[in-house]
């Protein structure tokens, strides 16, 4: 097993992938919400409904976001948006070896995409260090919303599949919203905010990269997650995985 520095960086991180954007991509990159049309949308879209809602009343979400306020956002949205993709991956794992055939190549993209979000997490752990309580927050919310995401995951993967498309939809427009206050002033901590270390090493970002330049690289991840989910909501169980492994930029950005 021969290893490259550029697969494997100095750190010792064993990432599954690393996204890389275009720069002019980066900038495009916006809400594309996809209007219910059939029950399994309409539940999906439904559920995420009522947990924005209630989520944005916990982190106290709205107009006037400070520094503390979105980063506690953050790091609660990038704790939750972590499980899908290792559910969906165990999920498919396990039901691969009962069925004693392949999986059709979909196991590695979900294990991708719940990496992706934890090296979010991770990222934004450089920036504000959670209180205990929150951390008890994030201990409680993850037991309640694995044991439910398993279940239902259990019964209809494309309705599970369906509702992170639409979680995902919600996530791009959080982002849209962070980059703009930042664009317009209204958070003076990012200005002059350099990016992580681990983000740089992550995103491959340019010397001298700045925080909106990973959150540019956040919003476009949850895009293509978006797309990616959207997708496999209309694909049969054992139907190919379209995505080959690495895909990032998959979605179409407007000219």
């Amino acid at each position: 097993h021969h290893a490259h520095g550029q697969d494997h960086p100095e750190d010792g991180s064993y990432w599954l992938m690393q996204p890389v954007y275009d720069s002019e991509y980066l900038e495009v990159v916006k809400p594309r919400p996809r209007k219910p049309s059939s029950f399994m949308d309409w539940t999906g879209y439904s559920a995420v409904w009522v947990m924005r809602r209630a989520f944005d009343l916990i982190t106290g979400y709205g107009p006037n976001m400070t520094h503390q306020k979105w980063m506690t956002r953050f790091l609660f949205l990038e704790s939750v948006a972590g499980v899908p993709g290792m559910v969906g991956a165990m999920h498919r794992h396990l039901r691969s070896l009962r069925d004693m055939r392949r999986d059709g190549g979909r196991i590695h993209t979900l294990l991708e995409e719940s990496e992706n979000e934890r090296m979010h997490l991770l990222t934004f752990l450089q920036l504000k260090q959670p209180s205990l309580l929150f951390r008890f927050n994030v201990i409680a919310t993850q037991g309640v919303f694995l044991a439910l995401y398993s279940l239902f995951y259990a019964i209809s993967e494309r309705h599970c599949h369906a509702f992170v498309e639409y979680l995902e939809t919600e996530a791009v427009k959080t982002y849209t919203h962070a980059i703009s206050d930042l664009d317009q002033g209204r958070i003076p901590e990012w200005k002059d905010l350099p990016a992580p270390g681990i983000a740089k090493k992550y995103w491959r970002l340019k010397e001298g990269a700045m925080f909106r330049d990973v959150l540019l690289n956040v919003r476009a991840d949850e895009a293509c997650h978006q797309h990616v989910n959207g997708a496999f909501a209309t694909m049969g169980i054992w139907d190919t995985n379209p995505f080959a492994p690495g895909t990032t930029q998959h979605m179409a950005a407007d000219p």
